[in-house]
């Protein structure tokens, strides 16, 4: 098959600057390659990169895009060139992904490809423009229950496949070998809920945190996807009256450095209010399949791969005091610590399912189908 992944305007591949999907992309892009498909990925020009390369049997084109900004309205705006930049570059293919808002809109299928969408964000409206589309692909049910309310007429369009891990489960490593850290990496973003992590664990009695540290890693530029200089202000002061038990990091995007970091903690914290925003939850699984034990909100996305109190453990982010929640729940996580071997031996279990090898082919069987 020629397969073309057509990226989103406002961040690179390869990933330099993190992004779930970029990352996920990228990988699946590699892996159609190495099972002998035409691939072509077109992204953001940017950070040195350069128009066109091959990386492994991958051909990258990069046009010209723009810096992420908060304002939705005028993030689509600036999304418009990119893709009509990137209409000129496109090759004939025979599936085109992508999840650049206008491409479904003005990218035509006779020559570019089934237009396979990629609905990487919760939706909010656009599903209905995009007739076009030949499927509809979501990483969680949750989101595919979103998409089906904005077509019902198209239902069978949507197919529910993954994000894959970006790398094979490593060699598990114990408990008892790791510092006695907390880790949460990902967008310093308020939607994240970063500052009711840190508050949550300021507030917990010195009693029955002993010994535990907290490690908070991720961008927090806006144009990185971030909260800005001042929400990061506003983490480094808690941090500040918490000390050395608590620090805030620089992000780290290359998967080196991401199992490096999960492979040093214990727990991954990751308790995200965006009830319309989290999708799949990569980070989490990338943490499980390092031996982490996930510690979540109850966002549906999360409960597709994680069951408490067998492969994690939540706390309700809906209940009328959800800081209180928040504590309560990272208080019991600390407590089980007796049970975080049990419970990171079933994680790495379900997260061997999202291996990249497993992951790609499903999908190809799906362009398959879609050809026929």
């Amino acid at each position: 098959m020629r397969i073309t992944i057509l990226q989103g305007a406002f961040l690179p591949v390869p990933a330099l600057r993190g992004g779930a999907i970029e990352k996920a992309w990228e990988a699946l892009g590699r892996s159609f390659s190495e099972k002998g498909h035409s691939v072509t990925h077109v992204s953001r020009l940017c950070d040195g990169l350069p128009n066109e390369e091959k990386i492994g049997s991958v051909t990258h084109l990069r046009v010209k895009g723009s810096n992420a900004v908060s304002n939705p309205f005028i993030l689509k705006c600036l999304e418009l060139p990119y893709v009509l930049r990137a209409k000129r570059v496109l090759p004939e293919s025979d599936i085109l992904i992508t999840h650049a808002f206008w491409a479904p809109i003005f990218l035509h299928a006779e020559k570019f490809g089934k237009l396979y969408v990629h609905v990487g964000r919760y939706p909010k409206g656009q599903m209905k423009l995009y007739r076009k589309a030949s499927r509809f692909q979501v990483p969680s049910e949750s989101i595919a229950k979103a998409v089906k309310q904005e077509i019902p007429d198209r239902e069978q369009f949507v197919s529910v496949l993954p994000y894959p891990l970006g790398w094979n489960v490593p060699e598990r490593e114990p408990m008892e070998g790791r510092p006695r850290r907390i880790l949460y990496a990902g967008r310093l973003h308020p939607e994240k809920g970063v500052k009711e992590l840190l508050d949550a664990f300021e507030g917990i009695p010195e009693s029955k945190r002993e010994g535990w540290t907290l490690r908070i890693i991720g961008p927090w530029k806006e144009n990185q996807g971030g909260g800005g200089e001042g929400y990061l202000a506003k983490l480094k002061e808690t941090q500040r009256k918490l000390g050395p038990c608590a620090e805030i990091c620089e992000p780290v995007f290359t998967p080196s450095q991401l199992t490096a970091e999960y492979r040093k903690a214990r727990i991954f914290a990751y308790p995200s209010l965006a009830e319309k925003g989290e999708t799949f939850g990569l980070a989490v699984l990338e943490a499980m399949s390092c031996g982490c034990v996930p510690f979540v909100s109850s966002l549906e996305c999360f409960r597709e791969f994680i069951e408490t109190p067998s492969t994690g453990f939540a706390f309700d982010h809906k209940a009328g005091n959800c800081q209180d929640a928040l504590q309560r729940g990272l208080v019991q996580t600390l407590a089980s610590e007796s049970k975080h071997e049990t419970v990171s031996v079933e994680a790495r279990k379900i997260a061997k399912s999202f291996e990249l090898e497993k992951v790609s082919t499903r999908y190809l069987e799906d362009f398959a189908r879609l050809l026929i």
